[in-house]
């Protein structure tokens, strides 16, 4: 099998942690990991206790559409977390994931490396779309108004969604 990444490249037996087995690339590092010896993988790990790291180091990530190095169907991307760019390559027909060097590491930094199949979900992304509209409204906000006055309609905004009468008093504030 060719790497997805290089093109080139002959991927080889490798492990990304102890029984975690994967074919790597010896050219990019990345490796190509079957999620069905992951899931076995995740199921024997102990869940991390320590907080995630405040300055994550982003590994550069592959931009272009990959294809499957196994069935050559294009791997589809799913963005790991909002304040992270790097996104994780997944082909759906044969459940293998594309990781770019480091992003292995980046995982374990988000302590997301033994939940992984998590990010492939769709409630996973609508949540990180979600988020970013809502990061994207507070920032228009801020610029049209100013800080001071984005602070004080986030805090009405804090109040008012704990009313029991919120509707009422929305609608008496749009008669204006």
């Amino acid at each position: 099998m060719k790497c997805p990444r290089c093109k080139t490249s002959d991927l080889v037996p490798t492990m990304i942690e102890e029984y975690l087995a994967a074919m790597g690339c010896p050219q990019c590092q990345g490796s190509l990991v079957s999620l069905l010896y992951y899931r076995h993988w995740a199921e024997t790990q102990k869940p991390a206790t320590e907080p995630a790291a405040p300055n994550l180091s982003q590994p550069r990530d592959t931009t272009a559409a990959l294809t499957c190095p196994k069935c050559s169907r294009v791997m589809t991307k799913y963005k790991l977390a909002g304040d992270v760019d790097n996104r994780l390559d997944v082909c759906g027909t044969c459940d293998e994931a594309w990781l770019d060097s480091g992003e292995w590491e980046l995982l374990e930094q988000l302590q997301l490396s033994t939940t992984m199949p998590a990010i492939f979900t769709d409630e996973w992304q609508r949540r990180l779309r979600n988020e970013k509209t809502e990061e994207t409204r507070r920032s228009i906000l801020k610029t049209t108004i100013g800080e001071v006055a984005a602070t004080k309609v986030e805090e009405f905004r804090a109040w008012i969604n704990a009313q029991k009468h919120k509707s009422t008093i929305l609608t008496y504030l749009y008669r204006d």
